[in-house]
């Protein structure tokens, strides 16, 4: 498994999380994500973080792994704090550093997105781990199926979607054999002005969309040969279902939700 990003990555298990409805984790996600931004106390920022901590150790991947992959966004996350702790000049001063002025609500504010964005990155990787990109598919497809009503195409955003999540890593992994094959030919990406890094990009950027574009033919070429004429008359090997797991999970999640709300004022 490559852990350079596990966004788009199917870790296959058996675990309550990878046994749920495709349904039932789209639309919980997709709502956590919405009530994510209506924490303001620590106590409600610690319900919403128990859920997706919960929900990271029912799926019985290993925490290293999960941790590992998503390195390339704990940079982000710490710049995000960072960013707000020297620009945000709210509350009172609480101390100094290099002649800037630490404020408490830049402390509050900085604390506050960087667990926004560490929670929405955590949670929705936790779909792409325990989903496959067949699912996934078939998940957004019936969820909307009203739109075929008015001939929209439903069935191919929804395959355009899976095929984008599942090309993330693949990209990622080609970026990576590209760089080094570069960087073995003396090319340099790290150091230098500006005006050069950009420069030494150019030889990455060209190969990436050669090899993006040669994977994107060999995949039409794939449907093709297996008669694939988009979703008109289809049937699915395994139909979707609702069982008790999944009402189990809706009603934890509506009271992780009246936790959440209960708790913004403390």
């Amino acid at each position: 498994m490559n852990n350079a990003l596990i966004i788009g990555q199917y870790v296959p298990g058996n675990s309550l999380v990878h046994k749920l409805d495709p349904r039932s984790k789209i639309t919980v996600i997709f709502f956590f994500v919405f009530v994510v931004f209506f924490a303001n106390s620590v106590l409600s920022y610690g319900i919403l973080t128990a859920f997706a901590l919960a929900s990271m150790f029912t799926t019985r991947i290993p925490i290293r792994f999960i941790i590992k992959g998503l390195t390339p966004v704990w940079f982000l996350i710490i710049f995000t704090f960072f960013l707000h702790l020297f620009v945000t000049k709210e509350g009172t001063v609480l101390f100094e550093i290099f002649s800037f002025n630490i404020y408490s609500g830049a402390l509050i504010k900085g604390f506050a997105i960087s667990m926004r964005f560490f929670l929405l990155i955590l949670v929705t990787s936790l779909l792409t781990l325990t989903t496959t990109p067949i699912e996934i598919t078939d998940a957004i497809e019936d969820m909307l199926h009203p739109l075929k009503k008015i001939k929209f195409p439903v069935h191919e955003l929804a395959l355009m979607m899976s095929i984008s999540l599942r090309f993330i890593p693949t990209l990622m992994q080609e970026t990576e054999k590209i760089s080094r094959a570069q960087a073995s030919r003396g090319v340099d990406f790290r150091t230098g002005k500006i005006k050069e890094r950009v420069k030494a990009v150019v030889p990455l950027l060209v190969p990436l969309f050669v090899s993006a574009f040669k994977r994107a033919e060999e995949l039409a070429m794939a449907m093709e040969a297996r008669g694939y004429q988009g979703g008109e008359g289809r049937t699915k090997l395994r139909e979707l279902k609702i069982e008790k797991r999944d009402i189990a999970i809706y009603i934890l999640f509506i009271c992780v939700v009246a936790g959440m709300l209960l708790t913004r004022s403390y």
